[in-house]
């Protein structure tokens, strides 16, 4: 991920220049120029690789040879390996070094007021910089769905048909379709993971400038006499005034420093990084052991018999269905804009589990009602019996399909929804900050307009004002002298430093 815009609130145009703040700054972006170039280099390298692999494609198309360029590619592959290598040792060790930079920058400042005459001086927009955007985005989207069915209705029908042979075909087909519906289990897990980061820096061509440059001389010598105690001018003693004016152009000359323009650049940097997992288990089992339908088949159909009815009376288990559904949503979003606020938009995540689609336990058990009603006739006879064998199996047939397509069937349930920051909301913040960017009036200083206020001129400035064309008409900033009769001794821009 690329730097961010080194920025420091006390450095407002207009205001006091702080030069120890100033140089932090300025060191921060020097220790971070490697480091972009060196991702700049990388991104180049695998821009460039990329190139050389669609043309090799291009080519083979075209029934071209494409050893030498192969070879090529593969160079091209080993510089990225060690581009990448270099641009991660030029961030590890320079991330420490604009650590312990960044710690002496504080959001909250005290600072003496500008002396800068607010009502006279005007905010003037010039085109002097140029525009500029690099971008570099990376995506990445991962969608897994895994689904699992499986059954032991088969071998547990074996198991009691095995166990049930001394009741008779006709039980033995009834006790097994009931034991179909035992342990049929559906396994889904669904996980959807999605990772974007976007850089994007921009220079704009619009400078600030405070032109004209106005000051109050008689604010600027009570900020100066608040900056230097021990080298105050005193505007009531004519030769502290005298003495000042004499040192001009000297090389030990003190001064102070305004903002007085600044060239402006901005930044998005963001991260986000969504994981949803939703895992869903269900279970249908019937908890009757085998040896207990050997036992209520065997006593049942006895009492019957005896007591001159058909069939049996049979017990069975409730239908029990076990369903769990959880739902898993991470979301990690980093985003650090420099020179513009963007809108952020949250987003509606839904919430929900899994269901079975379409089945009813109540309507099983009815099934399950109408086989043993159906089976349950005269066992006198060797036809009798192998017809309800075969109803009972025709039952049984249509019981597994139930059961078949019970288990291909996942409906969602729609539970709510939370509201969220995702990769969407990441896009229109993305997009609104260009639209920003497009229209201006945005940004950072990247470059700063310095104009030093020296101690002579205060002296010289104060004179023209109380005493205009008796003994100087100069002006330290962009006012004309006192009286008229001088010339605009503009002394607007000084020199620049850049971040």
């Amino acid at each position: 991920m690329p730097s961010v815009i080194p920025y420091d609130p006390s450095l407002v145009l207009g205001n006091l220049v702080n030069q120890a703040a100033l140089d932090n700054l300025v060191a921060v972006s020097a220790i971070q120029a490697p480091i972009d170039a060196a991702e700049d280099n990388l991104n180049a390298l695998i821009a460039l690789k990329r190139s050389i692999d669609m043309t090799i494609q291009e080519l083979i198309n075209m029934g071209i040879d494409t050893t030498d360029l192969v070879k090529e590619s593969a160079e091209a592959g080993k510089s990225i390996q060690t581009a990448a290598v270099d641009y991660a040792k030029q961030k590890v060790d320079g991330a420490s070094k604009i650590y312990a930079l960044m710690q002496k920058v504080a959001t909250v400042h005290e600072e003496v007021e500008s002396p800068i005459d607010y009502n006279k001086t005007q905010i003037k927009t010039m085109p002097l910089a140029a525009d500029s955007l690099k971008m570099n985005v990376q995506y990445f989207s991962f969608d897994e769905n895994q689904q699992d069915a499986f059954t032991q209705a088969a071998t547990v029908k074996s198991f009691v048909s095995s166990e049930l042979d001394i009741l008779g075909d006709s039980f033995k087909e009834q006790a097994s379709s009931a034991a179909q519906d035992q342990m049929n289990s559906q396994y889904q897990k669904h996980s959807i993971s999605g990772t974007l980061v976007i850089s994007i820096t921009c220079t704009h061509k619009d400078a600030l400038l405070l032109a004209p440059f106005i000051m109050d001389v008689d604010k600027a010598i009570r900020v100066w006499n608040k900056i230097y105690p021990g080298d105050m001018l005193k505007i009531n003693d004519p030769a502290s005034i005298a003495k000042a004016m004499a040192q001009t152009d000297t090389q030990n000359e003190k001064s102070l420093t305004l903002l007085s323009g600044a060239t402006y650049g901005s930044c998005f940097i963001g991260m986000v990084h969504i994981l949803n997992t939703t895992t869903t288990t269900s279970t249908e089992t019937a908890y009757s052991a085998a040896e207990s339908l050997q036992s209520q088949f065997a006593i049942g159909g006895l009492i019957e018999h005896l007591s001159g009815g058909f069939g049996v009376d049979s017990t069975f288990s409730a239908d029990a269905k076990n369903l769990l559904s959880t739902q898993n949503i991470t979301s990690h979003v980093s985003l650090v804009t420099m020179g513009s606020i963007p809108s952020i938009k949250s987003n509606q995540v839904a919430l929900g589990v899994k269901q079975f689609a379409s089945f009813d336990g109540a309507t099983a058990m009815q099934q399950l009602a109408a086989l043993q009603n159906a089976t349950a006739g005269d066992m006198d006879t060797v036809d009798s019996s192998a017809t309800a064998a075969r109803t009972g199996q025709q039952m049984l047939s249509m019981q597994n399909a139930k059961i078949q397509g019970v288990l291909t069937g996942l409906a969602d349930i729609d539970d709510g929804a939370n509201k969220m920051l995702d990769i969407n909301s990441m896009m229109d913040a993305m997009d609104d900050y260009i639209q920003k960017a497009l229209a201006g009036n945005i940004g950072v200083p990247i470059n700063y307009y310095l104009k030093p206020i020296t101690k002579s001129q205060l002296a010289e400035m104060w004179v023209s004002k109380y005493y205009p064309n008796k003994y100087t008409s100069v002006s330290g900033d962009d006012s004309t002298p006192s009286g008229g009769g001088g010339t605009d001794n503009s002394g607007s821009s000084g020199g620049g430093a850049t971040s």
